[in-house]
This record gives C-alpha cells, sequence and structure tokens, in this order.
C-alpha cells in the first residue's frame, strides 16, 4: 500500500525561530529541503514559486503544467503535487501559513486572492517576457531580506508577498479574462459553499441540499457557482469526488469497489462509468499511469 506525504513548514529547514515562513532558490530548495521527497505530496501551508530558467513539468491534482521561464504557481493547502525539471532549472520559492498572512491584515485575507480563493481556480500563471525581471525582483528581495537581520524585517518580507499577489492577480484577472471580484455576498457564500463541499462531498451529491445549508434555491447557488467561477453546482460537487477518488486510487489502500463505496457509490458498475464520463478514463486506466 502505498501513502501520500503531509509536510508541515516546520519540517523544512529555515533560519527563523518562529517557522511560519519559508523562502529559497528553487536549486538550494531542491537540493536541501526537497532531495527525498520523490512522489506526490501534499502540503499544509500556502506555496508559491516563480521559475525563471530550466524546464520541466508540474503536476497539481492530477493535472500536468508546463514549467518554463515565468511559470508562477500557487498551491493551497490540501493540493497534491509533484514535478519534474531540467538540470538546468532555476527560480524562487516561497511558502507560509495562513495566519503568518492574515493576521497582519484586518481587511483582506489570503483567499481573497483568485488563484487562493478556489482550488477550482488555475494555480498556474505564465508571465510575458517582459514581466519576468520584474518578478523575479521580488522573489529575489523576499529571499534577501529573509536571510538579513534588518530591522522589521518580518514587516518588510510581508509587504513583498503582498505585492507579488497583488501583481499576480492583476495578470491572472487578464490573462483569465475575469471580472475582479469584490469580498462581497457571491465570495462569501461562495467560500461557504465550497466549505460544505468539503465536508460533504462523500454522503451529499445533492445541489438542492446544498443550497437548502445556504438558505437559498438551487438556482440561486447556480448562478453564484456560475458567476465565480463558470461552473455549475453539480460540475462543483463531482469534480471534488473524483478528485478523492483520484487521490485514493493511486494511493492503492483499498479497492475500487471500496473507493465507491467510501464515495457514497454503492453501485461500482455507474461509479466507473461517471469515473471515465467525468475524467476521460477509467479508475483501471488511470492508476496504470501511476505504477
Amino acid at each position: 500500500m502505498k501513502s501520500f506525504t503531509i509536510l508541515d513548514i516546520q519540517q523544512f529547514e529555515s533560519k527563523e525561530k518562529k517557522k511560519d515562513f519559508y523562502t529559497n532558490t528553487i536549486e538550494n530548495h531542491l537540493v536541501t529541503s526537497h532531495k527525498n521527497i520523490l512522489k506526490p505530496h501534499k502540503h499544509n501551508f500556502f506555496l508559491t514559486v516563480l521559475f525563471t530558467h530550466g524546464s520541466g513539468v508540474h503536476e497539481i491534482d492530477f493535472i500536468k503544467y508546463e514549467v518554463k521561464p515565468g511559470s508562477l504557481f500557487f498551491l493551497n493547502p490540501g493540493q497534491m503535487h509533484h514535478w519534474e525539471f531540467s538540470d538546468d532549472i532555476q527560480g524562487f520559492i516561497f511558502f507560509h501559513t495562513l495566519s503568518f498572512y492574515d493576521i497582519h491584515y484586518t481587511k483582506n485575507r489570503i483567499n481573497s486572492f483568485p488563484f487562493f480563493y478556489s482550488v477550482q481556480n488555475a494555480p498556474a500563471l505564465y508571465l510575458e517576457n517582459e514581466d519576468i525581471a520584474y518578478f523575479k525582483s521580488l522573489f529575489e528581495q523576499v529571499y534577501s531580506e529573509n536571510k538579513s537581520d534588518n530591522l522589521l524585517k518580518t514587516n518588510k518580507i510581508i509587504s513583498l508577498v503582498d505585492l507579488i499577489y497583488i501583481e499576480s492577480t492583476r495578470h491572472y484577472i487578464r490573462k483569465n479574462k475575469l471580472e475582479v471580484i469584490k469580498q462581497n455576498n457571491y465570495t462569501n457564500k461562495f467560500q461557504e459553499f465550497e466549505q460544505l463541499v468539503e465536508q460533504h462531498y462523500k454522503s451529499e451529491k445533492s445541489p438542492s441540499q446544498y443550497a437548502n445549508w445556504l438558505n437559498m434555491s438551487a438556482k440561486h447557488l447556480n448562478r453564484i457557482t456560475q458567476n465565480m467561477i463558470g461552473k455549475t453546482t453539480t460540475d462543483i460537487i463531482l469534480e471534488r469526488v473524483f478528485l478523492e477518488a483520484k487521490r485514493e486510487i493511486i494511493s492503492q489502500k483499498l479497492s475500487f469497489n471500496q473507493i465507491a463505496d467510501d464515495l457514497g457509490y454503492d453501485d461500482y458498475a455507474y461509479f466507473s462509468r461517471l469515473f471515465r464520463k467525468k475524467c476521460g478514463e477509467t479508475p483501471s486506466a488511470f492508476i496504470n499511469k501511476y505504477r
């Protein structure tokens, strides 16, 4: 049987006594902190990485993204990922806990940024060539400031991280042709919906039930999800179900029948057909890619 490592920020080498933030060059990170991590794994923190040289593949929740100069990735806690790089890979990485960011801001939250407010949103941003140098300078400042003993060091790091998120949001919205989403009732209700899905997706698949829990009609909930990320309520529920199915399948702790049952499907044949419809392949074909 296989199991998936969930990495904690405390496991990573850091100059800081208070380990709620970590930064490094990607080259040093791979050699020191990441050298023995070869399989898909999760984190319990927010991770941001910029690649400035080299190539490769970064797989996040079973979707493969190209790595090239100007690739910028944002991972939420709990997302599964692994990567494969060319030997000449270069870039910068930082990650932090939820409280590291949120405790410094009373009117803003980490999940207000589009790449963090929903795992349904793409975790990748590809910068234009003319923008790479600017972003590289911001990451370099985070890295050098973290190594220093400067006065108000944490304050500056927080400000730089916030600036990276702000600038990334502007590019992200423009490239993905998204509307600027303010922290309004739709945003709050959507986040409440995702939280409910996370709690109940194994036992409850009905959009109407989630709408009832949110004290609204199923039609209005669907309007919110369409407005926020262009997907139906059912899409979001089933995508969470089959993301978990993939995780359980490659962990090989349970049989296909047991996985189906665990996810609320007592008819494996139906589960398999739905898996193929949603994922484009059978469970058997999927696991063969990870053996």
